[in-house]
């Protein structure tokens, strides 16, 4: 049977779907540049926080609870900070209202597991590729073993994170459904083809924005580590500085974006 055969090979042409991200999202606009944050501690936490200069512009109740949209700074340099939820569907349409809302360039940022020794819990990577094993990316484009990320972001935010002082790489990342299927073999396998981290949401959202022409990058973190043949958590969603650190990194860098 040929990849073809299945129904995740049958990409359709069409742009227009029966459910378009406006039946969910309603009447909103958002600044043209945003931030797609995965430490939804850290989002939480500081909309709550009345002196942070987060404000609300307006909340979605999806079946996987509330979303709030958040603007950060005025006039240029407003940005959307939005937490997308966890996984390639859930970031997928999150991303999607958001660009139906009006933002046109686009940053995510979020942790991974480390998939070499050499990624120590906090060091930074650009994604410059992602092996595309997820489901989500095959219904915007063409069946391909990875995507290649907008070159001309991954430049802008390599020349930002050294203008920062920020150690960091660039690099392929693993992008997979399979949370618990990250088998040693497939591990092996990632990183023979020079992928630094894991992670569930870079080569969907990757897909997303070339199929609507929207500009698009990632920052990822080393958290967890799959690097050895038992798993090593490394206390990876308790790195507070190292999550609101690459968020603020992560602000900054959209705005240079052009």
């Amino acid at each position: 049977m040929q990849f073809s055969d299945l129904p995740l090979g049958e990409l359709d042409p069409q742009r227009v779907a029966i459910l378009e991200p406006h039946h969910l999202l309603g009447r909103l606009a958002v600044p043209p540049r945003a931030v797609l944050c995965f430490f939804y501690d850290v989002v939480a936490r500081r909309g709550a926080d009345p002196s942070s200069g987060w404000r609300s512009l307006a909340t979605r109740d999806l079946e996987n609870g509330p979303r709030t949209f958040w603007e950060v700074g005025e006039g240029d340099d407003a940005v959307l900070v939005l937490n997308p939820g966890t996984g390639a569907p859930t970031a997928v349409t999150l991303l999607e209202m958001v660009i139906a809302a009006g933002a046109t360039t686009v940053l995510a940022v979020g942790g991974a597991g480390a998939l070499v020794d050499e990624m120590a819990l906090g060091n930074v990577v650009i994604p410059s590729s992602a092996v595309r094993d997820e489901g989500t990316s095959f219904h915007y484009l063409e069946a391909a073993r990875s995507i290649e990320l907008d070159g001309a972001v991954v430049d802008q935010l390599d020349r930002f994170l050294e203008s920062r002082g920020v150690p960091h790489a660039v690099a392929p990342v693993w992008t997979t459904d399979g949370l618990f299927r990250e088998t040693p073999d497939r591990v092996a396998r990632r990183r023979a083809e020079g992928c630094l981290l894991v992670d569930m949401e870079c080569s969907a959202l990757a897909a997303v924005a070339a199929f609507r022409g929207v500009r698009f990058g990632q920052l990822l973190y080393a958290g967890d580590s799959l690097a050895a043949a038992e798993w090593d958590h490394r206390g990876w969603n308790r790195a507070d500085s190292v999550r609101d650190s690459l968020l603020d990194l992560a602000i900054d860098a959209v705005r240079g974006l052009a």
